[in-house]
């Protein structure tokens, strides 16, 4: 509310604004992340270095979103400098017949930096990891691939605090891509639909339902012409991501009622294995909705099924921190429970 109104928090609480006590968790490996895209080494005459073999490196980048999607960030921030060297080596180096798939090992790589960078907080550098992305899809020529870094600028928009932005070029893109979507071109199916979820959270966020929920029935079309559960361009879009979206919408909408009802008919089990980090999603609705109604038990145990699931996605979600906040504010003097105080430790509310 400070924020649409243009003030100070203090103005509308009257009292000083803080985390408590430390304000969150920082990945570790962010400082090395951070240093490895401020060398710009590709201002300098290529070194002297082994030629990356292209296998090696799609399958290096395959498993880093694997372990992203199963929201094991911390893995994935370990190892990112030297998978977005190892790009870097290649985007240079490859010419003739690779050329072009050595641009699509390029782009799904920066993918997967913008992700995890958005994820983590560091809109700056997931801005310029989706921007290599999207100059790198543009070279490749190739629709899904720009629609795919599309996605990443949009996510590293929002972290950076420009909707308007982000919910342009999200829905630009999706139009564009949908013109092309058919059955048999499963992966344009997915990036458009993908879009289509992201432009729909946009609106919710500012309280537009109806627009919202047109962008959903969109999405759902796309996923009865998918017709699977799949994760095609690493999306997890199908009708199950779409209803888990239809929670997420919901909750930020600020409807926790419809965000109850909507997420009874979801099965998260039906989703492709490895998806922890969107399994754990309809816990961390679930967790706001009841935490909306102050029934903390229903919310701490939605909070610990999804710790259970993706424990790194709890310790880095700044939504958990507010819900575990919110419930600690809300304790009787005297009654602490150790299941909260131990979330709260975890995403890095409490020492």
């Amino acid at each position: 509310m400070a924020k649409v109104l243009r003030v100070e928090v203090e103005a509308l609480t009257g009292v000083p604004w803080q985390y408590a006590p430390n304000g969150g968790t920082v990945a570790g490996g962010l400082g090395e992340v951070r240093r490895f895209f401020s060398q710009f080494d590709n201002l300098f005459p290529a070194a002297s270095v082994e030629p990356v073999d292209l296998a090696v490196m799609r399958a290096e980048v395959v498993g880093a979103h694997q372990a992203y999607q199963a929201a094991r960030y911390d893995e994935v921030i370990a190892g990112l400098p030297g998978l977005l060297g190892a790009s870097d080596v290649l985007h240079r180096s490859a010419v003739g017949d690779i050329r072009r798939d050595a641009l699509l090992e390029y782009v799904s790589a920066y993918a997967v930096a913008a992700k995890l960078l958005t994820k983590m907080g560091a809109g700056d550098l997931a801005l310029l990891a989706a921007d290599r992305c999207a100059t790198a899809a543009v070279d490749a020529d190739s629709l899904a691939a720009r629609g795919m870094a599309a996605y990443q600028v949009v996510c590293a928009l929002l972290r950076s605090d420009r909707p308007e932005d982000a919910e342009s070029l999200a829905v630009r893109m999706a139009v564009e891509i949908q013109r092309h979507t058919k059955r048999d071109a499963p992966t344009l199916v997915s990036v458009a639909g993908a879009l289509w979820l992201i432009a729909a959270v946009i609106a919710s966020r500012r309280t537009d339902r109806a627009e919202a929920l047109r962008r959903l029935d969109l999405a759902d079309q796309l996923a009865d012409m998918l017709g699977e559960d799949g994760n095609f361009a690493w999306t997890a879009f199908g009708a199950t991501n779409v209803a888990i979206h239809r929670v997420s919408v919901a909750a930020e909408l600020g409807d926790p009622a419809e965000a109850l009802r909507l997420a009874e008919p979801v099965d998260p089990e039906r989703l492709p294995a490895g998806l922890n980090s969107r399994r754990a999603q309809v816990h961390l609705d679930l967790a706001w909705a009841h935490a909306q109604r102050k029934r903390d038990a229903e919310a701490l145990l939605q909070l610990m099924e999804a710790e259970q699931l993706a424990p790194e996605s709890v310790r880095y979600n700044v939504i958990v921190r507010e819900l575990v906040r919110e419930m600690l504010g809300r304790q009787r003097h005297g009654v602490k429970s150790s299941a909260l105080h131990g979330l709260a430790v975890q995403a890095g509310v409490l020492d």
